[in-house]
């Protein structure tokens, strides 16, 4: 095999891998990116991007379905589902040639192969490309995967994850979804938009259990009127795949049978095969690479980001490790905090959140105020028929700081922009409702919403406020 020098090898080309190679190249260093699968890693290929294209698919769907609200009238609605799949596979192909142009631009260079540390200072690449690339310093950016169950595997033609379930071309009459945290209701709220009979299966005693009670609260009960039937404290002893379908048995509760099952209980973090005890780089109990705020693990020299570090499972927190670990790697100092990390739920309604919810906020013994306003009492919301959810903010009640915001409705993902700058930034609630918001627009619900936490609404009867708290 060929020798060659680098600055800096990056091992993974997902969100967080390609972003620190760009990162460290602009900083004037040789990098070289190594990918043994696809680039764009899981969010491109198999995760972000192909399912909102698909409930891109499902929301044109249903506006088109309500267009008579409006005074439209469209006359019968179809929709070939093969089509929607086909539109999503393309657009993950276009984005995925103009990513390997754009990593290419600045200068960086790709291998494509299984990346393998032989020594502290050397990784050696199998397959495409056949290589020992010897560097300065590297970056570990390798993933997760879905998480399988021993007791009933994935054999993607009855018992999907979140990967295979994307290659569907025709849609079932009723599926069983395992899992009610965020993948599992995005992919629930999306077939049920598309006619699937849903049946959304949770262990814990409600769905999206760690965004909080008030968003899951809201959420079960859209979900429910959505026609959902939704199973909480459901353990799953077995899956049964004899015959047409599948039948799901739970432990104390009737059997849920469903045309295929999609399981959707997490991620498994992907340490193992990169030769990390050849480089002496220490791993915990769950295989997450340990990591100082400067994204260096205990070896000097060798970083990790995104999902391998057992941080933040989410993209755009591995494109920032990404930053700050190749910026260190670089001579740069920076450090990662993870205070204002905005967290998006693509189901319809959409769910953003960032910095700490009520709860969380109390159990630090911190003494809050909420404002919350609802998406009915927003002209913008009123007028585009999108009324069904709310924005709240947390502050501390003595200073004024804000500690974190929830919102669930019609551009949530949007909206929680300016609450992470806000926290990222440790505003005060007074910042938010001295700031002049457009009219009529969505973002008026923080303006808004500010307001209320300090007991001075202006959209908002003050007696109705009162009797709220």
């Amino acid at each position: 095999m060929e020798r060659k020098e680098f600055d800096v090898v990056v091992i993974g080309a997902g969100p967080g891998g390609y972003v620190a190679a760009i990162k460290a190249s602009q900083m004037g260093k040789k990098v070289a990116l190594v990918e043994k699968e696809y680039m764009g890693g899981t969010c491109l290929n198999v995760g972000c991007i192909p399912t909102k294209t698909l409930i891109a698919n499902a929301l044109m769907l249903h506006r088109i379905q309500h267009a008579s609200d409006f005074g439209i009238e469209v006359g019968s609605v179809s929709f070939d589902y093969s089509k929607m799949k086909a539109r999503k596979d393309g657009v993950v192909d276009k984005m995925k040639k103009s990513l390997e142009g754009l990593i290419r631009s600045h200068g960086v260079t790709i291998f494509k192969g299984k990346a393998e540390f032989a020594s502290p200072t050397e990784i050696k690449i199998t397959g495409e490309s056949q290589e020992i690339l010897h560097f300065q310093k590297a970056i570990i950016a390798t993933g997760s995967e879905p998480l399988d169950i021993a007791a009933f595997p994935c054999d993607h033609t009855k018992i999907f994850n979140s990967s295979s379930i994307l290659e569907l071309t025709k849609l079932p009459q009723k599926i069983a979804i395992i899992g009610g945290g965020y993948i599992g209701c995005e992919f629930a709220s999306l077939f049920a938009a598309l006619g699937v009979k849903v049946s959304l299966i949770e262990a814990l005693p409600s769905i999206l259990a760690l965004q909080g009670p008030t968003i899951a609260d809201v959420m079960t009960k859209a979900f429910t009127k959505k026609g959902m039937e939704i199973s909480t404290g459901a353990s799953v002893q077995k899956i049964d795949t004899e015959g047409n379908g599948v039948v799901v048995y739970l432990k104390d509760k009737d059997p849920i049978s469903a045309d295929i099952a999609l399981i959707s209980i997490g991620r498994k973090i992907i340490s193992n095969g990169v030769g990390l005890e050849k480089a002496g780089v220490l791993t915990d109990a769950k295989g997450a690479i340990v990591v100082n705020e400067t994204m260096e693990t205990n070896v000097p020299g060798i970083y990790a980001i995104g999902d391998v570090t057992g941080k933040f499972l989410l993209a755009h927190v591995a494109s920032h490790q990404g930053i700050v670990a190749a910026s260190n790697a670089c001579g740069q100092e920076a450090h990662m905090h993870y205070e204002a990390v905005p967290s998006v739920i693509f189901t319809h309604p959409e769910v953003a959140t960032v910095g700490m919810n009520s709860e969380q906020a109390q159990a630090a013994g911190l003494t809050v105020s909420i404002g919350k306003f609802p998406f009915q009492a927003l002209g913008k919301a009123v007028a585009t028929m999108e009324t069904e959810g709310f924005a709240q903010v947390i502050t501390e009640k003595k200073s004024g700081k804000i500690l974190g915001a929830q919102v669930v409705g019609e551009g949530a993902a949007s909206l929680i922009a300016e609450m992470a700058l806000a926290i990222h930034n440790e505003l005060t609630i007074e910042c938010i409702s001295d700031t002049i918001h457009a009219h009529p627009t969505l973002p008026e619900a923080w303006m808004e919403a500010a307001l209320m936490s300090t007991d001075t609404p202006i959209h908002f009867p003050p007696k109705v406020r009162k009797a709220a708290q």
